[in-house]
């Protein structure tokens, strides 16, 4: 799962100019090369400040409707995420078992189920 901060171009300008560096230290910054770089650290700091917003990027998988109303969605590391419409749940399953189970699933909820299952090994 890749992630990163959004910013326009004239507000990468500024960055450049407020911390007096390259555009490609910018870009390593808002694009999280090194997590424990200090400087890329006050640099995503000051771009949040200046209206970025964080982007994560979840893997191509593909997903399913059923008929019974059953949404799977199969990931590339083996995972399986199933949503069942009739009782508002959700099951993560992994390598054949069930690795994770929910209630009350609502939107917001399913891309932190999917980056949960995407992330497993």
């Amino acid at each position: 799962m890749k992630k990163w901060i959004k910013v326009s171009k004239k507000d990468r300008d500024v960055l450049k100019k407020i911390f007096k560096v390259t555009e490609r230290t910018v870009f390593n910054a808002l694009g999280v090369v090194d997590e424990n770089n200090e400087l890329h650290k006050r640099i995503r700091k000051a771009a949040l400040e200046h209206g970025g917003v964080w982007v994560t990027e979840l893997p191509v998988f593909e997903t399913i409707h059923l008929a019974d109303g059953t949404m799977r969605q199969e990931f590339a590391n083996g995972a399986v995420v199933e949503f069942y419409r009739k009782d508002g749940s959700g099951k993560v399953f992994f390598k054949g078992k069930e690795v994770s189970r929910y209630e009350e699933v609502n939107v917001p909820m399913i891309f932190g189920i999917q980056a949960e299952a995407s992330a497993l090994r």
